[in-house]
């Protein structure tokens, strides 16, 4: 479902459970994976990369639908794992592979850099035609993550960004054929595993404060 291993200096955490939602196992090895790299000593960096069309479609409307009584539990557990992220002490890639949709998509937003592969393969936002609205600490990144007009957009239209598109909205760094998305995004993984990963955890704590505050803190504000 989720497998983490090292090459060199540079961490590549692999979603490999079809379209990638957030069930409770995802959920599970994903916050296993995330204890591991908290306890990294050295040079280091994570890159993330889902499997065939998928990055990731985020939560897992099934799973809910089923168990509408631990929906705020569930949430929680999501918010932690995008705090978690902005915390980590190494830089973090995603290698978006495919499908960035909904929690997926803002997983990716957690991440330092993006590559997206072009030809196959969009970022959305698409609660308002799910007529769904979004918790204070999704709002929260969203709105720390991308231009002011960007999310605007994003959040109001549901409109799909194809990768190109996702660069020149500032959604993504830079895009790439999907034989090179995880290349491109270790070679920037590695180019910064030097860094002070102390460092760059306080750095992000401190610039995205509000952001986390809100993810840490009560799922409906």
């Amino acid at each position: 479902m989720i497998d983490l291993r090292r090459d060199g200096d540079v961490f590549v955490l692999r979603f490999d459970a079809g379209e990638n939602r957030f069930g409770p196992g995802f959920l599970d090895a994903a916050e296993d994976a995330l204890g591991t790299l908290e306890k990294n000593e050295g040079p280091g960096a994570l890159v993330t990369v889902g499997t065939g069309k998928f990055y990731s479609n985020g939560l897992d409307l099934d799973w809910l639908g089923a168990n509408q009584d631990r929906f705020e539990e569930y949430l929680g557990r999501v918010h932690g794992v995008y705090a978690r992220l902005l915390s980590l002490p190494m830089p973090t890639a995603a290698a978006v592979n495919g499908h960035a949709f909904a929690g997926g998509a803002m997983l990716a937003l957690a991440h330092d850099f993006a590559v997206m592969r072009t030809g196959r393969g969009y970022f959305c936002l698409p609660e308002v035609d799910l007529g769904m609205s979004f918790t204070p600490g999704m709002s929260a990144l969203i709105r720390a993550r991308l231009p002011r007009r960007t999310a605007h957009e994003a959040m109001i239209t549901g409109r799909r960004y194809t990768a190109e598109e996702a660069v020149a909205a500032g959604i993504v760094q830079r895009t790439a054929a999907e034989e090179e998305v995880l290349p491109a995004a270790v070679a920037w993984a590695a180019s910064m595993a030097g860094k002070n990963g102390e460092s760059v955890g306080k750095i992000r704590r401190e610039l995205y404060r509000e952001t986390l505050d809100a993810l840490n803190g009560p799922v409906f504000g």
